[in-house]
């Protein structure tokens, strides 16, 4: 049997456990030596790198569609402290270092999250499509991934667009959060916002890349364990040559896996058969997210 946490079996510990988490998290960063980034620049860089959209409103979530409106608030906010911000040769990029203090005028909402693999509303809610959209951004730089988390549990079915299985990003501030380094002597810039109802972002440069990348999986499976669906695959990406389009690498990035809670497309085959594999919660990279 699981070894209940004290803060489940004294839940009035847990907003306690929350400041001492976070209160660890930003000053294990403020000591790590690191040079995170933080400059903001609202005139573009000159060149488009990548970019991207998610819709954000999802009409079919099986709760009260205000939630979903409060989640577009809420990334609305989440968007501000890192639109426009600069990532520089030697910098690194942290998720929650930039939004550390994004609620502070504004509070966030209530909106969907997951927590402890169930679903509840939550102030802050959504952010996850935030650092979903970065994540799939990000696999189309040579920026270095040096933290991501996987989400080990779907809800419901979407992704950004061309995204495939398994490439998200989960965050959750003082436990997990989504950060890359630039050890490229080029100068990124990462523009993010909601335009109506999709959440937009485009990653821009100083100079332009003599390579572009391809994300795709492999291996996708469905399978069952103790009545529970289980979804795994592998990540790959392919790296080009803009000149010539020759390829130049194609290297397997992470295994995924995840519990499935949303119906499957019909005709999907669903196995009795466990995969193996690792899940790539942490993972070092050279350079179907979850919806809620």
């Amino acid at each position: 049997m699981k070894r209940k946490r004290v803060t489940e079996m004294v839940p009035g510990l847990l907003p306690l456990r929350k400041k001492q988490r976070r209160a660890c998290f930003y000053l294990k960063m403020a000591l790590d030596r690191n040079h995170y980034a933080g400059e903001i620049q609202r005139e573009p860089l000159e060149n488009s790198i990548f970019s991207a959209s998610s819709t954000v409103i999802n009409r079919n979530s099986g709760f009260d569609i205000q939630y979903q409106y409060n989640k577009a608030y809420n990334l609305e906010v989440a968007s501000k402290p890192v639109s426009g911000v600069l990532i520089r040769p030697g910098e690194t990029f942290s998720f929650w270092r930039l939004l550390k203090d994004a609620d502070a005028q504004t509070p966030y909402k209530e909106a969907l999250a997951l927590h402890e693999g169930e679903m509840s509303t939550v102030e802050g809610g959504g952010l996850c499509q935030l650092s979903n959209l970065l994540f799939w951004m990000f696999l189309h730089t040579p920026l270095t991934i040096v933290e991501r988390h996987s989400h080990s549990t779907e809800f419901f079915s979407g992704a950004v667009c061309g995204m495939p299985e398994g490439a998200d990003a989960s965050v959750a501030e003082g436990w997990k959060d989504l950060k890359v380094r630039n050890e490229t002597q080029n100068v990124f810039q990462i523009f993010v916002g909601v335009r109506e109802d999709e959440l937009c972002g485009e990653i821009r440069a100083l100079y332009p890349l003599n390579v572009q990348y391809e994300i795709y999986h492999k291996n996708l499976r469905y399978y069952s364990v103790d009545n529970d669906i289980y979804r795994e695959n592998d990540v790959f990406r392919k790296t080009l040559s803009v000149k010539s389009g020759a390829l130049l690498d194609n290297a397997r990035l992470f295994h995924s896996r995840s519990m499935v809670k949303h119906p499957l497309e019909e005709g999907t085959v669903v196995s009795s058969e466990e995969g193996h594999g690792d899940n790539g919660v942490h993972c070092r990279l050279p350079g179907k997210a979850l919806r809620i």
